[in-house]
């Protein structure tokens, strides 16, 4: 058995890199995506970024790429924390939020706004920045600590 676990590991990553990209959820934005998509947030390309949801598939050149900006949303679950215990009352639930802006082809400004995972925030926001050329703006000082650790 132990000299199965390697095959799996190595048969794990393979299966991860073919589907590049940071696991995001389409929260909205001012094109017709459907709220609330997943898919995955790829920054990898020499040109374009691709946003791959279920239901379509987006590609943003680098050089329309006009805003990026992090920020956290603090939510409490308070119904399921009170039927569950009173000490979830104090339980905060960090949602990442990553905001896109951009011109598309007949140059009108576009946006769109993801919520990304915990742990792919700071290297989402370090590979945009990159080959954005563009700083992100933090919407607050813990946007920021969260956002370059």
């Amino acid at each position: 058995m132990l000299r199965l676990a390697p095959i799996f590991l190595l048969a794990g990553a393979l299966l991860r890199g073919g589907n590049p990209g940071s696991p995001v959820e389409y929260v909205g934005g001012t094109l017709s995506l459907p709220a609330n998509a997943t898919g995955r947030l790829d920054a990898t390309g020499d040109a374009r970024l691709a946003l791959r949801l279920k239901q379509a598939t987006l590609e943003i050149p680098y050089d329309r790429v006009n805003l990026l900006e992090y920020g956290q949303k603090v939510s409490r679950e308070y119904v399921a924390a009170v039927l569950i215990s009173p000490m979830f009352l104090l339980a905060k639930k960090r949602k990442h939020f990553l905001t896109v802006g951009f011109t598309d082809e007949q140059g009108r400004q576009q946006a769109i706004v993801l919520r990304v995972e915990k742990d792919h925030v700071r290297s989402v926001l370090a590979s945009l920045e990159a080959r954005t050329g563009r700083k992100v703006t933090y919407q607050d000082e813990e946007a920021r600590k969260a956002g370059r650790g």
